[in-house]
């Protein structure tokens, strides 16, 4: 590995170790073997690596769930093909190794680190992007901004507050079934 990708790697442990607020240029270092001069020559700041460590910390989760078979040969765009999306999600928080704390640290630090903001902002749609492919079953690039914007939007607003439920109070975070479920019975105009 070069020193780009070092500082990648060491950015990735100190995030998951300290966190985005107490993660300093000089762990990174040290944590990566690469010198500071080399952050802001690979990167251009410390939280813009910062940034693309947490998209990466991110990808690599995603990368765990095996979107091929988990959803049981679900059809795409079913409510069974939902299900087993807000499953895997759901029980990636519960793990030891989640990352997804790291989500409401910047939520609650965005004003204060714009550019790991407007990096994650972007992220965050292409996010959207591949979760309305997964969840339709067409390819991402197939994907316009019209699905991108309502799917793709829709299922990146119930993680987060996912996310933020289980921060709080993880016994009461609704269960993958439970999502559905509610959302379902929304879409059906709210029968029982």
């Amino acid at each position: 590995m070069g020193h780009r990708e070092d500082l990648l790697e060491g950015a990735k442990s100190c995030l998951l170790e300290k966190g985005f607020a107490r993660t300093t240029a000089r762990d990174i270092v040290r944590e990566s073997g690469a010198n500071l001069a080399s952050i802001g020559y690979h990167y251009g700041s410390k939280d813009a690596l910062l940034a693309e460590a947490y998209v990466a910390l991110v990808e690599e989760q995603a990368d765990r769930f095996d979107w091929d078979t988990a959803p049981d040969g679900t059809e795409p765009g079913s409510p069974e093909r939902l299900r087993a999306m807000m499953r895997m999600f759901v029980d990636s928080m519960k793990r030891p190794d989640s990352i997804w704390h790291l989500s409401i640290e910047i939520i609650a630090m965005g004003d204060r680190l714009p550019e790991i903001r407007r990096h994650l902002a972007l992220a965050q749609r292409a996010g959207g992007r591949g979760l309305a492919a997964l969840l339709l079953g067409i390819p991402e690039e197939k994907v316009d901004d019209d699905l991108t914007d309502t799917v793709g939007g829709l299922v990146m607003v119930l993680l987060t507050g996912v996310i933020a439920q289980h921060s709080l109070d993880p016994a009461t975070t609704p269960t993958g079934d439970q999502l559905t479920d509610g959302l379902l019975r929304l879409v059906g105009g709210m029968s029982a």
